[in-house]
């Protein structure tokens, strides 16, 4: 997570961006999963009952986990805030207890996010900011199913399911070479597809989504603790749901791939792969609470300690604790492209700078979501939040127009990541726009092409944080403050 303000490229270098800072920081903090983990869990009484917020944790068949009763723990899981998630545990769990079940365990990590711990080994498999699965991920996923198929039955397996999973949870059916699945998910990616639409097709080509790494399991009792970077918090869809089973529609399937362009030398083997893989795949019988019993007899549940809304409430109060009134907060359900995403909001910020220059209050918007970006043959560099600010600025600077004085906009990824950049978002107040009206051809030039990055770094807009260790997926702030730059 951020640890400090001196990891924002941007700190007190106004008392605007300062405001943001503060924002950024306690939002990131709110999602740390290490800190979710260990305020939220609990073990308590009668033989030491895992509890949240005070209630009993449950599994399939409404059945509790008693520490007391069980035997070895093993942990499995991937994601950009696994390695947290993991040292959670331990914490939770102490010392003793870690000794007792004998705990031992496996996590999948993006480079800069991997930790050393005592009984859990958080694994770096695939480079910063390349959302793809890679070798490394294919060998770990393949340990952890091993470790998974070992269990007796009075164990317990806990899977840690974070944002960034389903690239770093991953073993392709058979048929399906991990190039093959990585040139289709560039092409999904690259044509617009939303996470729902490209995890559909990562869990026709997994042995280890939709269900399946649940279904390896040979304990009696396994539980999935997640953190969603999915928009609604379907749990089928944060990392591909490696515990949560779900059908295979080949014909939905084939529709989906074709009107997303991908190349038939593509298309037709991997809908073959997936045809050939669909009678191995658990039946899909879990309740609305993600509980389910696998065909040898595993009872699965799943905990959600965080998401998006988690990291807007954290926002918003944030603001409020600035001075700020906070007319809206939310996340934005509905599909949304970065530019329309940006013209929406570049719309709302002129109710906002009308209301404040009238009465003077400081205001602010808190919204969650993720926008899709379609990126052309010729584009150059850049993220659907660094995209989505400057779709803003071009609509706010349209006709000549100035910037207002004491409005900013950001738009941030939780993760620390956008795009393959050095950035987590981008934001613009009077000083970047300032350099952006000088050169408005250049402005629509890189919403064009999907090129913000270099644009935002030569106006001093970008916001860097390095990875923060969660993901809860992207919050907009939009803060006007009359008289203030």
């Amino acid at each position: 997570m951020i640890g400090n303000e001196r990891r924002l490229s941007f700190v007190a270098n106004t008392p605007l961006r300062q405001d943001l800072a503060d924002i950024i920081a306690a939002m990131t903090s709110a999602i740390d999963p290490c800190s979710l983990m260990c305020n939220r869990l609990s073990l308590g009484q009668p033989a030491g009952q895992l509890r949240c917020d005070d209630k009993p944790v449950l599994v399939a068949g409404g059945n509790t986990l008693d520490f007391d009763r069980l035997n070895r723990i093993v942990v499995v899981g991937g994601g950009k805030a696994a390695g947290g998630f993991a040292a959670g545990l331990e914490a939770l769990l102490g010392p003793q207890r870690l000794a007792q079940h004998r705990v031992t365990g496996l996590v999948s990590a993006p480079a800069g996010c991997g930790l050393s711990l005592a009984t859990i080994e958080v694994r770096e498999t695939r480079p910063g900011g390349v959302n793809l699965p890679t070798t490394a991920v294919v060998t770990a996923t393949g340990e952890m199913l091993a470790m998974l198929s070992q269990l007796n039955s009075d164990d317990l397996a806990i899977v840690l399911i974070t944002g960034g999973g389903s690239a770093l949870l991953e073993a392709p059916v058979e048929g399906i070479s991990l190039p093959l699945l990585t040139r289709t998910t560039q092409q999904l990616a690259a044509a617009g597809a939303d996470i729902t639409a490209i995890n559909t097709v990562r869990r026709a080509a997994s042995r280890v989504k939709g269900g399946g790494l649940a279904a390896a399991c040979t304990a009696r009792r396994l539980l999935a603790v997640v953190l969603s970077d999915v928009i609604g918090d379907d749990l089928g869809t944060i990392a591909s749901g490696p515990c949560l089973p779900a059908a295979i529609d080949i014909d939905g399937l084939a529709t989906l791939l074709a009107d997303y362009g991908v190349l038939p030398v593509d298309r037709e083997p991997l809908l073959e792969a997936a045809r050939l893989a669909t009678d191995s795949r658990p039946p899909a019988s879990a309740d609305s609470a993600g509980c389910w019993t696998t065909p040898a007899g595993c009872r699965v549940g799943h905990l959600l300690l965080g998401s998006n809304a988690t990291a807007v409430k954290a926002a918003a109060a944030a603001a409020e604790a600035c001075g700020y009134q906070v007319i809206s907060t939310g996340t934005v359900t509905a599909p949304e492209t970065a530019n329309d995403a940006g013209s929406r909001l570049a719309s709302l910020s002129h109710k906002l700078v009308a209301a404040s220059e009238q009465d003077g209050q400081p205001r602010a918007v808190i919204e969650g979501g993720e926008a899709t970006v379609v990126v052309p043959a010729d584009h150059g560099r850049g993220g659907r939040n660094q995209q989505t600010v400057l779709a803003a600025a071009e609509d706010v600077l349209a006709a000549g127009r100035n910037w207002p004085a004491g409005l900013l906009f950001a738009s941030f990824g939780t993760d620390g990541e956008d795009g393959p950049t050095s950035a987590a978002g981008g934001f613009i107040d009077t000083t970047v726009a300032a350099t952006f009206k000088h050169q408005p051809a250049a402005l629509s030039h890189a919403i064009d092409r999907c090129d913000a990055h270099p644009l935002l770094a030569a106006a001093g807009g970008l916001i860097e944080t390095g990875p923060t260790g969660t993901n809860v997926a992207d919050v907009r702030i939009m803060l006007m403050r009359p008289g203030r730059a």
